[in-house]
């Protein structure tokens, strides 16, 4: 397998992350608990993580130095947003962090960390491509 296709199966995946927590997020505002997410966190997670993805995407048809780093820097924007909503969902992460109630997708935050970490080790290797050179 070549490393142009990990770059583009990461990409895929990180789409589903993106796409997952704003589905799992905005279903549950009303919720009481641990899935109450400021909409300005969430709402800047989503377009964030569009912006990424569509800049990536064109970064990996058409490999330019500037475009790799802009894309790397709103990939990192978009880790933080994710971690910020990760951080304040975890049970003793605050305020934020009683039981949920009706959570359908999962018991607790095991989906939740399993994609916004793999999402951070995801950008954590897109880095390495990029400052080594590894995109052709």
């Amino acid at each position: 397998m070549q490393i142009d296709d990990v770059l583009w199966m990461l990409t895929a995946l990180a789409a589903v992350v993106v796409l997952l927590t704003r589905m799992r997020l905005s279903g549950t505002e009303r919720q009481p608990g641990n899935a109450q997410i400021s909409g300005a966190i969430l709402n800047a997670h989503t377009v964030l993580g569009v912006i990424a993805l569509a800049v990536w995407s064109y970064y990996l048809t058409s490999p330019s130095d500037r475009l790799g780093y802009a894309a790397l820097g709103i990939w990192w924007l978009e880790v933080v947003a994710g971690v910020l909503i990760l951080a304040r969902w975890l049970p003793g992460g605050g305020r934020h962090a009683a039981d949920s109630v009706n959570d359908s997708w999962a018991q607790g935050p095991s989906l939740s960390i399993l994609g916004h970490v793999g999402l951070l080790l995801g950008v954590v290797f897109f880095t390495y491509c990029v400052f080594a050179g590894k995109v052709v």
